[in-house]
């Protein structure tokens, strides 16, 4: 247990342990030699900048019947969160289980330091084959040794996951009785918004999150991202019906995962709810519960300790995260007592020169640190027509917009949210008196966990540049 952050969780993690170890379900030797006669497979299903809140499945308005229908047959989460609310990192981070600065790939468009194995190389050692089809952003590629494909070049296919591709591993998973692992990454709901179809999301129909600005562009937009995420939710879909074709349900864990949220303000590049938030619905047939749900904190970088012990392998000691294997098995509601997460935005399209940002989430409370609050924080994102419009509305005297728009681009150096009440992460409550022992406990815990990662805050975003793949040493 690394961090003394940790340390509260130990006396529940020793419990669960025991009652695993009773129940045969952690493995004390590398099971490599001898396959099982009856393997378990693993299917890993994941979104593109969706915010799992706008999921039918959580209450949003994009209709998501595959998600839906997997929920009664699975487990739901209501509080799983990545470490970073950007594609790169959060992808190194859940296929190595090691928290960003300490595999070195903490910035966008990252790699991982040299020497660093991911869940590719524990899952072919013990026979698998891994393959990974649709969108990858992971890099050395050594690092990340899976099969990889995608559908690049088919018609309507782009870097989304090549499902000929999936269908003919499901059919060798079938034929040899190997057991198989299927990373299907798709590109939706990602920009531009061209998949789906928006006709079904009239623009004047849908309901805009509440410090959203209502303008035409605004909504335009939101109706083709809807349509996406219904994309995203087909091929789930066509996933889930690949397994049952070749009869591989009852034999494979399902895994979906939303990723980090959507490209308008307050969500992706953030350190709000809505950036690292994560919806996740597990399906594991005989272990997990059908139509149930959980509460416990779980995070991306405890994916690859999961999936092993489900497998029955010896857990690397490397491992930053924790299996939630009891959590799946209804043995416990806690995993957790924080999730950790940052931003950095040094060397990301179009942002502030630096504006780096760490944060530590408990069961209700949100705490935010902006280690550079004098800068001016800003993203691709404000390129398109429909924050131009937030702009305008703002000049033009709408009090609304110039809130919203100030506030996303000039921040304080706290921030402090209750997200039981305030799931949008609106009212800062980092100056309250009343908050003043909640704020410093938080802050506490993040700083601890930062001295474990090593993490240097302004330090390591100057650092940042370093550890992006185009400017690596040769």
């Amino acid at each position: 247990m690394k961090g003394n952050t940790y340390l509260k969780d130990l006396s529940h993690m020793c419990l669960w342990m025991a009652s695993a170890l009773s129940a045969g379900l952690l493995a004390t030797k590398s099971v490599e030699a001898t396959p099982s006669t009856t393997p378990l497979h693993l299917l890993f299903v994941m979104a593109d900048d969706c915010t799992y809140s706008d999921l039918e499945v959580y209450g949003g308005q994009a209709r998501t019947p595959h998600l839906k229908q997997l929920a009664k047959e699975g487990m739901q989460f209501s509080s799983c969160f990545q470490a970073a609310p950007m594609c790169s990192p959060t992808r190194h981070c859940l296929y190595t289980g090691l928290y960003p600065v300490k595999s070195g790939a903490h910035p966008n468009h990252t790699f991982v330091k040299e020497g660093t194995q991911s869940i590719a190389h524990y899952l072919k050692k013990a026979g698998y084959r891994v393959a990974l089809s649709g969108k990858t952003h992971i890099n050395p590629r050594g690092a990340f040794p899976f099969e990889f494909s995608s559908a690049q070049g088919k018609e309507g296919g782009g870097g989304n996951p090549d499902m000929d591709t999936v269908d003919a591993l499901f059919a060798h998973a079938a034929r040899t009785n190997q057991p198989v692992a299927m990373f299907a990454c798709s590109n939706e709901p990602h920009t531009p918004y061209t998949r789906g179809d928006p006709s079904i999301y009239p623009p004047e129909d849908i309901v805009l999150p509440p410090h959203y600005v209502d303008t035409p562009q605004t909504r335009s937009a939101f109706s083709k991202y809807l349509a996406e995420i219904s994309y995203f939710d087909k091929q789930v879909g066509q996933c889930l019906s690949l397994l049952k074709k070749h009869g591989l349900e009852d034999k494979t864990l399902v895994m979906v995962l939303s990723e980090q949220g959507n490209a308008f303000p307050f969500a992706k590049w953030t350190c709000y709810d809505k950036g690292l938030q994560s919806g996740m619905i597990v399906r594991w047939p005989e272990k997990v519960a059908a139509g149930s749900h959980t509460d416990a904190i779980v995070e991306y970088v405890d994916v690859v300790p999961t999936f092993m012990q489900a497998a029955g392998l010896t857990l690397p000691n490397v491992l930053e995260g924790r299996s939630f294997v009891p959590v799946l098995l209804g043995w416990t509601q806690r995993h957790k007592q924080y999730s950790f997460g940052l931003q950095t935005t040094r060397g990301i399209n179009h942002g502030s020169d630096h504006y780096g940002i760490r944060s530590v989430r408990s069961s209700r409370y949100r705490y935010i640190r902006n280690l550079t609050p004098e800068v001016t924080f800003q993203n691709t994102m404000m390129r398109s027509d429909w924050w131009q419009s937030w702009q305008k509305a703002a000049e033009n005297g709408s009090n609304h917009a110039h809130i919203s728009v100030q506030r996303f681009q000039q921040r304080p150096g706290e921030e402090l949210y209750d997200a039981m009440r305030d799931p949008w992460n609106l009212r800062n409550l980092a100056e309250h008196p009343e908050y003043q022992e909640i704020k410093i406990t938080m802050s506490k815990a993040l700083e601890a966990w930062m001295a474990d990662q090593g993490d240097q805050g302004q330090g390591t975003e100057m650092e940042a540049l370093e550890r992006q793949w185009k400017n690596r040493a040769r």
